[in-house]
């Protein structure tokens, strides 16, 4: 305990209780107790942020492996995550480190030495990801600082469950909102997640309102949130209040954690609700998890011609000059190294 953080994001009451506001859980943690993320812990009153510098796995990632295609494509991007989460997803794919809490073993990385590690890899940003980044919120935003003034971009991989006043703290360090939508319906949050949908939105729309980048994924599970006529409403959603610019990557499940059925989503399936995005006016929807399809790439949506083409997680550039298309003189929205 000698070394825990004290939170920010966090109020005072009576009996040495605490009110959280970090996440939409808002929890009231009683002395000696954790919140839902198992990692905010009441130590007589005062609440602790215990995974501060702690972490659990980094990598050297391409950037698109986050997965983002529209944020500094091509580049490598210096990833970190810590452990425990506010959701508790039957089908985790990252189980192994979200449902631990901080008496497990994690190697000591402060701010500034992480800093260092991006940019000697020579990477163009840092990541928070792996497990839910908000409940890391003390660490980011420390490091954020540091990498802004170092010109190092940065990228939240988040659930969304962040409340308003959390989010407006963090974002003049954060730079990319890569954002799981996990199903338009507030059932599927509740009996899967243990969370509800609303706040999710609410915080994506801020994001955006905010200035930063957006991505969205969705984790298409068969029988479960791929019907079309939800497909079709989180489309018109994004569309509506995001832009139908926003890149948004449909996903394709397989069994994990809890989740032993169904089984990984057909890829029919995805190339389905691809056709329905773009027929409904989303201009780069994109699957995921299905290696070397065409539908990873870019298009134009204008003239159709092939933009940045994806193998694996290596972006070349095709039609592109000056964030046009060389074809048809389209604008294409991306950030880049320039930027």
């Amino acid at each position: 305990m000698e070394d825990w953080h004290e939170a920010r994001q966090y109020r005072k009451g009576d009996d040495l209780e605490v009110a959280c506001s970090l996440c939409s859980h808002r929890c009231h943690i009683r002395d000696g107790k954790h919140g839902i993320c198992g990692v905010r812990v009441n130590r007589n009153g005062t609440l602790y942020a215990t995974t501060f510098g702690k972490v659990s796995a980094e990598a050297i990632d391409p950037i698109e492996k986050k997965p983002l295609y529209h944020y500094l494509p091509g580049t490598l991007s210096y990833s970190l995550g810590s452990v425990g989460c506010n959701f508790h997803c039957e089908h985790c794919q990252n189980w192994h480190i979200s449902r631990q809490g901080y008496e497990t073993a994690l190697a000591d990385l402060s701010p500034k030495e992480g800093v260092r590690k991006a940019l000697s890899a020579h990477c163009a940003s840092i990541a928070w990801t792996y497990n839910e980044p908000t409940i890391w919120h003390e660490y980011p935003l420390e490091m954020g600082s540091l990498a802004k003034e170092h010109g190092l971009g940065t990228v939240y991989v988040t659930n969304g469950y962040i409340t308003d006043e959390a989010l407006r703290e963090i974002r003049p360090v954060l730079d990319a909102f890569r954002v799981d939508i996990k199903a338009y319906s507030d059932a599927f949050y509740r009996k899967v997640c243990g969370a509800r949908l609303q706040p999710v939105l609410d915080a994506t729309i801020l994001a955006r309102e905010l200035g930063m980048h957006i991505e969205v994924v969705n984790l298409v599970i068969p029988g479960l949130n791929d019907s079309p006529d939800e497909t079709g409403a989180l489309i018109r959603w994004i569309i509506e209040h995001l832009g139908p610019d926003t890149p948004v990557h449909f996903t394709r499940y397989h069994p994990d954690y809890q989740m032993s059925e169904p089984g990984p989503t057909p890829v029919a399936v995805l190339e389905k609700i691809y056709r329905q995005a773009r027929e409904l006016g989303l201009h780069y929807p994109y699957l995921g998890n299905v290696y070397l399809h065409r539908f990873e790439n870019t298009y134009c949506p204008v003239c159709g011609a092939l933009l940045i083409e994806r193998q694996g997680f290596s972006s070349d550039f095709r039609n592109l000059s000056s964030k046009k298309c060389t074809q048809c003189g389209e604008a294409i929205p991306y950030v880049d190294k320039t930027a």
